[in-house]
């Protein structure tokens, strides 16, 4: 006797963003290009933390866990969206390959959903208990902090993984979105999904909500503390420090909260709404980082001077 959860559809139809055909060719060389910066700007982060003695400190830590998620996370979904550009047969991707890529998916993204949360921690301490922030945040803090992170997004994957893919798939057999994500999924379910649905506004949405609402409180105790400071350049030094991080933080929380706050939502947005940071937010990380970090310009400007020099050597 077949088991109830048994799945018959072996194949998936990812249907990608919702664009007009003349588009395809526009939208493949805009992909193109933010993949190809995303690879090459966390991958010079990643560098120049690692040559630099400067910036072995636990803001830049982190910011290489940041960058190294990055990197995965933008390919876990770009690739499929320029194949699915490029050849007409480029959505389609198979069942067990579906199931990896929402998983791995999960996995990056609530892992840096985590990490978000704990780099603004790590901010709130730097600024008001200056004096002792070295003791509090020690290297053995750092990798506890970031190892919790790892694992508590794994966890939180494999819970969608399985929830998801336990579920019987009778047909039809196309996802309305351009990569394997647990709601598009779940409305090809042959089944109720309403625990599912659930599951997802709590664990998600929630849990987004929840970090969101941490680092809000975070930044709240950090601006009140600036404010103290009496050096006009101390102020500024601080704010700039900060900023950067808010950017992003607010583009990547912004569009998880309004997709995962809604999971039995039909609107074709949730698609486009995506991009922001599943796309967008892996390359905002290093333009907003170098541009507005005097240390790592820095430390890139000596990368570079260094590379010149051992050429003229």
């Amino acid at each position: 006797m077949e088991k109830e959860n048994q799945s018959f559809v072996t194949t998936f139809i990812l249907m990608g963003i919702p664009h007009a055909p003349e588009l395809d060719t526009v939208l493949f060389v805009a992909f193109l290009v933010i993949y190809v910066f995303t690879l090459v700007g966390n991958l010079l982060i990643l560098l120049v933390i690692k040559v630099d003695s400067h910036l072995s400190t636990p803001m830049y830590y982190f910011l290489a866990n940041l960058s190294f998620i990055d990197m995965w996370f933008s390919t876990i979904t770009v690739p499929k969206i320029l194949t699915g550009l490029l050849f007409p047969d480029g959505g389609a991707i198979s069942f067990c390959s579906c199931m990896a890529q929402l998983y791995f998916f999960h996995v990056l993204g609530s892992t840096e959903c985590f990490l978000y949360t704990v780099m603004s921690y790590d901010r709130y301490l730097a600024i008001t208990h200056p004096l002792h922030y070295a003791t509090m945040m020690s290297g053995k803090t750092c990798a506890l902090l970031t190892g919790s992170t790892w694992l508590s997004g794994s966890v939180h994957s494999a819970i969608h993984t399985i929830l998801t893919f336990r579920l019987p798939y009778c047909g039809p057999n196309q996802i309305q979105h351009y990569f394997c994500d647990a709601p598009p999924i779940l409305k090809l379910a042959c089944a109720d999904t309403s625990v599912n649905e659930t599951v997802i506004f709590v664990t998600i949405g929630v849990v987004a909500s929840g970090c969101f609402f941490l680092i809000f409180l975070s930044y709240m105790s950090i601006v009140h503390a600036i404010l103290k400071i009496h050096t006009a350049e101390g102020r500024h030094k601080a704010f700039q420090t900060c900023a950067s991080h808010c950017i992003v933080v607010f583009c990547f929380f912004g569009t998880c909260i309004f997709i995962y706050l809604r999971p039995d939502s039909k609107h074709a947005v949730d698609g486009i709404a995506a991009v922001f940071y599943t796309v967008l937010t892996p390359v905002l990380n290093p333009l907003v980082y170098t541009l507005r970090n005097k240390e790592v310009k820095t430390a890139l400007l000596k990368l570079k001077n260094r590379g010149v020099f051992a050429q003229n050597k």
